[in-house]
């Protein structure tokens, strides 16, 4: 399935995100394609927050999205990106790309929404050449138990209101065991203040194809 229709989300996460761009996401999506090169599959791509940021030595990227409003939304931000950028339909788990065929696969606030971020993880494994990059910029799983405890609650009705966003995945312990080699990884809360927040621990890091 290459669309799934999240309209209410799809209507208001554009003006959320603008919000958050303002308090250090643009640097956060910048930090995450610095020094990204050659061909590139992100996934996810959302209304296209991460096109400005692509640098010029990246010589096409390839942006899947399967809401139909957002990506209607991401394909008119193409035409302004500085680099190719084609947008088109799909999903994360099952990706109608070639083996090995980018230097680099981009996934940015979207594997807390995949159905099975595990299968998500290999299709984009599968996706890289030998020693492609991962770039990854996600919402993650609390460092505390408190946290944890307040992640799991919100999450009974968190994932109705954001486009089947779920809380709790330990995306970069994941992405560690999927395949890949962590070369860089930080985590931190944002934005701030961040104790009412369920979704504020993030994690930006690089890993590796083996």
């Amino acid at each position: 399935m290459s669309d799934l229709s999240h309209p209410i989300f799809a209507r208001l996460y554009p003006r959320l995100d603008a919000q958050c761009a303002r308090a250090g996401g643009d640097a956060h999506r910048a930090e995450l394609l610095a020094g990204a090169s050659g061909r590139v599959l992100e996934v996810g791509a959302g209304y296209g927050a991460n096109f400005a940021h692509y640098p010029p030595e990246v010589t096409e990227v390839v942006a899947l999205e399967p809401e139909p409003r957002l990506r209607a939304m991401a394909d008119h931000a193409a035409g302004r990106a500085p680099v190719p950028v084609t947008v088109r339909p799909g999903v994360a788990e099952d990706l109608d790309v070639d083996d090995a065929s980018f230097d680099v696969a981009v996934a940015s606030l979207v594997l807390c929404s995949v159905r099975d971020p595990a299968r998500a993880l290999a299709e984009l494994r599968r996706a890289l050449r030998p020693g492609g990059e991962l770039r990854y910029y996600e919402h993650v799983r609390g460092s505390t138990p408190g946290k944890v405890r307040f992640q799991r609650c919100a999450d009974v009705l968190w994932p109705f209101l954001a486009g089947g966003c779920h809380l709790t995945r330990p995306t970069g312990e994941l992405i560690a065991r999927g395949g890949f080699t962590v070369r860089t990884e930080r985590r931190f809360e944002f934005p701030e203040p961040s104790r009412g927040n369920p979704a504020s621990p993030h994690v930006l890091g690089i890993a590796i194809r083996d």
